[in-house]
């Protein structure tokens, strides 16, 4: 049986074009095949060209012709590899072989099937028209827009549009933070159909311009999500990578552009429904540009440009594959050798690349997985979340696990135990029951503490200064005008009918009226009684011993106070304790007796303490505004009313102090609470039972 290498090299299809392209960054004379039936392009370099040359003759062949009349030294395997990479990509004609396996393919890829689904639920596209003939009429009549003095009008309209927001700075914000809201998400909606919209149209009158036929326009579908795309797959063709730039940058450009004469807008109209549109346009247009479309780390706008920058063509895959064997090399010392030759400072680079885009990528799709979860009804969510976990993060692990592996024989004795040695260290860590300390945050308090107000409005009479006190010290004195009236008009009622009474017992008919009037002396001293319990209330006393705080130096005699109106707080400054709160996944390893130090904020020394109670429930409202966010604290809260209830389940420890604080105020501050010792493994494995568990009901 022959040998591949002596096999004659199957034929091309008749319908593919061949162009010449830009040089590389090199030098090396660079061609780029079009496959006109899916309008998609391959960029190959001088060895490719010289093989297509002699296409039709066996590799061995092609690789000795090519070797005696070029200065390419090409072996077999390396004829034998573009072979491959051409059948890969159907550019081969098709024999019958090949067009069974074509058809099976087509079989597993059509959209009925579950395997396409698998495939392609993350992205997939469909075209909705073919725009050319449009943007030919359209290119022409709006070209005043790619002139340098329509670039500057912008550019400076937009530097003015800045400018007089950063002036209106306060009401920029506010007006934000109102648009969150279900009329301000579908505006923000709209304003981002717009503003992509616009996007993909300068993507696609740059390409016009430059002489490229734009194949169709359409929607693309990311997790399900739609946005508009636009076909620019004949950039290829261009032999400048500036004109590539051009059409890459174009989307960007266009968005700026929107946002900072939407910022303008904004600024200079009155509000109202058109000031708000400006608002969701200028806001989401500087959000996706800046934020979205500029990362390099994904094939959106900013990879393409900086692509076209470097001159760097298949960015991603090539610096993931140099990051790939600098792995192998680094880690498990194995030898194997570079896919592509770069000087070492470029090297580097790359491989800088690779590693900052596989981190910026595992935290998107672990982002785009929890929306999955959080998007859609359980059970999907569920099975979409799986599949984008080990489809996107855990198999291209795992492909590089079974790749080392396979090469184990070639790593060297002294890596490999180094490499062992490093393993069982990283299970160790996992295993061993070392983690004890617990964050949390709180509040620390005096333990007797007694906050004083008015028990009606009333007016002052006299305040204590602040100080030291003893218990049954007069604090504060009011005094309620009507209550003194109807205690005097009470007492002059009484002596009235006292004095009746004392008639009566004179008067012949008198005992007939003895009765009814003892019954309205009996009401009378009643009243008087009632208004002067409710006067001794307004005499305010110390229930304990204490320091005497908070008091109003602006308070004076004759003013009236109200119900919810603090007059000052009473608290003894012996014993102290803290409301801390912690969360949800943690409270579990607390136990009552734990040691704690308590970090007031401000203050560099920790004051130490114990637990003495831990909540069995979640906290439904924070007591105290001092953590809450909407006032500056680390805990997020949704307010109800008058009420501040945290987001994220906290619950409430209470913990005794050692010793008091020196500043006798309620202090903020952060604990670390020494708990049960568990492993990172076990908590793992916890926090994985639990989620099971409570996401196990349908």
């Amino acid at each position: 049986m022959r040998e591949p290498a002596d096999l004659p090299l199957p034929p091309l299809r008749e319908d593919l074009r061949l162009s010449e392209a830009s040089e590389g960054s090199n030098g090396e004379p660079a061609w780029v095949i079009q496959d006109t039936v899916i309008n998609r392009f391959y960029r190959i370099g001088w060895l490719e060209f010289e093989c297509l040359l002699r296409w039709g003759q066996t590799p061995r062949q092609v690789s000795t012709q090519i070797a005696e009349q070029t200065a390419l030294k090409p072996d077999v395997d390396q004829v034998l590899g573009f072979q491959a990479f051409l059948e890969q990509h159907q550019l081969l004609r098709a024999g019958p072989e090949a067009l069974e396996r074509l058809k099976a393919r087509g079989e597993e890829r059509t959209w009925l099937s579950w395997r396409w689904w698998l495939h392609h639920y993350l992205f997939f596209r469909i075209p909705l028209v073919r725009p050319q003939h449009h943007l030919q009429h359209l290119a022409q009549s709006l070209g005043w827009l790619f002139s340098p003095l329509t670039a500057l009008v912008v550019i400076a309209l937009s530097v003015l549009g800045i400018i007089l927001v950063l002036h209106q700075w306060d009401t920029f914000v506010h007006d934000v933070v109102e648009s969150f809201s279900v009329e301000g998400l579908l505006s923000f909606a709209l304003a981002l159909m717009v503003a992509k919209t616009l996007h993909e149209l300068g993507h696609a009158l740059v390409a016009t311009r430059l002489g490229l036929k734009v194949g169709h326009m359409g929607i693309a579908f990311v997790v399900l999500w739609p946005m508009l795309y636009t076909d620019t797959g004949e950039s290829w063709k261009l032999r400048k990578s500036q004109q590539r730039l051009a059409i890459a940058a174009a989307g960007i450009i266009t968005e700026l552009s929107l946002a900072g004469l939407s910022t303008l807008g904004w600024a200079l109209c009155d509000p109202g429904p058109l000031r708000n549109a400006l608002l969701y346009l200028a806001t989401t247009s500087w959000v996706l540009s800046l934020a979205l479309n500029a990362s390099p780390f994904m094939r959106f706008d900013g990879y393409f440009i900086l692509s076209d920058l470097l001159d760097f063509p298949n960015l991603h895959e090539r610096a993931s594959a140099l990051a790939r064997v600098s792995l192998r090399r680094n880690l498990l010392g194995l030898d194997e050798p570079w896919p592509e030759h770069f000087p070492a400072s470029k090297r580097r680079l790359l491989v800088t690349f690779a590693f900052l885009t596989w981190a910026y990528r595992l935290v998107l799709f672990l982002g785009i997985a929890l929306a999955v979860y959080l998007f859609f009804f359980k059970l999907l969510g569920i099975v979409l979340l799986v599949v984008e976990l080990s489809w996107f993060i855990a198999m291209p692990i795992w492909r590089e696990l079974k790749h080392w592996y396979a090469q184990r024989s070639a790593v060297p004795q002294r890596r490999r135990w180094v490499f062992y040695g490093l393993l069982a260290a990283l299970l160790l860590l996992l295993a061993v029951p070392w983690r004890s300390q617990i964050d949390a945050v709180g509040v620390a308090r005096a333990e007797h503490q007694l906050r004083v107000y008015a028990p009606y409005p009333a007016r002052l009479q006299s305040v204590r200064g602040e100080g030291t006190v003893k218990a049954g010290e007069t604090l504060v004195v009011l005094d309620e005008p009507d209550i003194a009236s109807r205690l005097q008009s009470s007492e002059a009622n009484a002596r009235s009918y006292q004095a009746r009474l004392g008639g009566l017992l004179a008067e012949p008919g008198g005992l007939a009226e003895q009765a009814a009037t003892r019954e309205r002396l009996r009401v009378q001293y009643e009243e008087a009684r009632s208004a002067r319990s409710e006067i001794a209330r307004l005499n305010l006393q110390a229930p304990f011993e204490g320091q005497w705080l908070d008091v109003n130096p602006d308070w004076r005699p004759g003013q009236w106070v109200g119900r919810q109106e603090a007059l000052g707080v009473l608290i003894d400054p012996r014993h102290w304790q803290v409301d801390a709160y912690v969360d949800q996944d943690k409270v579990h390893r607390l136990v009552q007796g734990g040691r704690v130090r308590f970090y007031a904020d401000g203050q560099p020394a920790p004051v130490s303490g114990q637990v003495l109670a831990i909540a069995s429930t979640r906290t439904s409202q924070l007591s105290h505004r001092l953590l809450a966010s909407r006032y500056g604290g680390p805990l997020a809260v949704a307010a109800h009313e008058s009420a501040l209830i945290p987001t994220t389940a906290v619950f409430q420890v209470l913990v005794q102090l050692d010793a008091p604080l020196p500043s006798l105020r309620e202090t903020r501050g952060h604990l670390k609470i020494e708990g049960e010792r568990r492993s990172l493994l076990a908590d793992g494995v916890t926090h994985l039972m639990a989620v099971f568990l409570r996401e196990s009901g349908f």
